[in-house]
């Protein structure tokens, strides 16, 4: 059975892209910092667990959606006891679950599937409990993922989500903020005192992601998340949590506390914010799922036809109705369906430069310098300009993306750090970068087969100890088309 309809675009198909992009380095591209993560989010999220795991219930076939390295995943399988898949559209945040089992000496893993939380590849009523961390913000239309999972979920089966973002009515909204390792002084002098809240738009930090692509949606109170979870599942559990960062935080939410009539956090959740968890009970009574982890396949479903899967002697998954074909990569099943597949999962092509895909400097000129960092991650650092080519293989209007870093040291000069390119004849606009860190140029490119480009940066700077003149360093670059 196909998904439910849905009333309006809640992801297009751009943020898709940029997700599969994004995560498929930042995942586990530095991987102490992200391994040290992860384990932090996993201490937090078995704690919230664990205070309602009896109401739960049995928790097997169990889904995550959004489960980028899977890390929650596996907690859930080797901590709890459970059984069932992670599920991110990346593939390739996916595999690096690989390094999380082998780093922290797990003996067992879920299944994982790169799929669209719009569309689960999931029979009806198949599964016990779906959990999402810090995922449902990326969607314009939350309700149809929840819609999503209300209808893979079994009757009395079980919703849990957590780390999700509440609107804030005491902000001006004048600007997005980045995280705090890349505050200016001025920002940070105000985050601890109470005030930098009451100045920037949605939660802190949020503009990584939204400088990639990522659109997020910071649009519900606390009200508005109870209304639309209200509408689905009969039974709920809620937990908030307001930050109080600086000293007029703390003194308002305390305020806020003492007037609401049952001194609870809802009203100043309202006025300044903070995260939300929940778990949600799908109506109906609780019953046994049939399960057997050597036969996962019979709760999946073809994401084209909706029909039946089985496994072949390669372990690959093959739709009996319409052929659908999913190989192994890995030990990631890409169960994304066909038409998305294909654009979010080019493969080798002239109009894509992933500098992490062995055999893409055939499509660089001069003006970069050797390959450094980890797969996932690697890149390239360039001098004041540098020339690639890519090949137009879209007969729909194209634009052009370059994923880059700009580091701390191009700030130093107290010149603005600026990248440039020429398509051809054409001059594309100028970007002007604010702050260290990831940044991505975008410019829609004229009608054309072929595309020669000049990238230009600056201003130029010198690493201690090293003769090379540096400016930005570049990941990925490559056509997309106009969504």
């Amino acid at each position: 059975m196909t998904a439910a309809p849905r009333r309006r675009e809640a992801q297009s198909l751009a943020v898709k892209r940029a997700e599969v992009e994004f995560h498929s380095f930042a995942s586990l591209g530095e991987p102490e910092r992200a391994l040290r993560a992860y384990r932090e989010e996993n201490e937090k999220r078995a704690d919230f667990l664990r205070r309602y795991w009896d109401w739960i219930g049995p928790a097997s076939p169990f889904l995550e959606i959004g489960a980028n390295a899977g890390h929650t995943s596996y907690m859930l399988v080797n901590e709890f006891g459970a059984e069932g898949f992670a599920l991110d559209i990346s593939a390739d945040a996916l595999r690096w679950g690989a390094v999380l089992q082998e780093r922290w000496n797990l003996p067992r893993a879920p299944v994982r599937v790169a799929a669209d939380a719009l569309r689960l590849p999931f029979r009806d009523g198949s599964l016990r409990m779906v959990a999402a961390f810090q995922m449902l913000s990326q969607f314009m239309d939350i309700e149809s993922v929840v819609l999503e999972v209300k209808r893979v979920l079994a009757p009395g089966g079980v919703f849990v989500f957590a780390e999700e973002p509440l609107r804030r009515l005491l902000s001006l909204g004048l600007y997005r903020c980045p995280y705090y390792e890349s505050m200016k002084p001025w920002e940070r002098r105000l985050y601890h005192w109470g005030l930098l809240g009451f100045l920037v738009r949605d939660v802190i930090g949020a503009g990584q992601e939204e400088s990639y692509g990522i659109r997020q949606n910071h649009s519900l109170y606390l009200r508005d998340w109870h209304r639309m979870l209200a509408r689905h599942f009969p039974e709920r559990r809620y937990e908030v949590l307001v930050r109080e960062n600086g000293a007029l935080e703390r003194w308002l939410k305390r305020i806020a506390v003492r007037l609401d009539p049952y001194r609870s956090l809802w009203r100043a959740a309202h006025l300044l914010g903070g995260i939300l968890a929940a778990v949600c009970k799908k109506e109906g009574p609780a019953k046994a799922v049939p399960w057997a982890a050597d036969r996962f396949e019979q709760v999946l479903q073809c994401p084209d036809c909706g029909g039946e899967f089985h496994r072949d002697a390669r372990e690959a998954l093959l739709c009996r109705r319409c052929g659908y074909q999913a190989p192994l990569e890995g030990g990631v099943y890409n169960l994304l369906a066909s038409a998305e597949k294909k654009e979010l999962y080019p493969g080798d092509r002239d109009d894509l430069i992933d500098f992490s895909r062995p055999g893409h400097e055939r499509l660089l000129g001069e003006g970069f310098y050797q390959l450094e960092g980890v797969f996932g991650n690697r890149y390239r650092w360039m001098g004041e300009r540098a020339r690639a080519r890519l090949v137009r293989l879209s007969d729909r209007p194209q634009r052009l993306r370059i994923r880059g870093y700009a580091p701390p040291e191009a700030f130093r000069t107290g010149k603005p750090v600026w990248i440039g390119v020429r398509a051809g004849d054409r001059e594309l606009p100028r970007k002007v970068l604010e702050r260290p860190g990831l940044f991505l140029y975008e410019a829609d490119l004229d009608a054309g087969r072929e595309y020669l480009l000049e990238i230009r940066a600056g201003p130029p700077w010198r690493a201690p100890g090293d003769d090379r003149v540096l400016t930005v360093n570049l990941s990925m670059i490559r056509l997309a088309p106009r969504d």
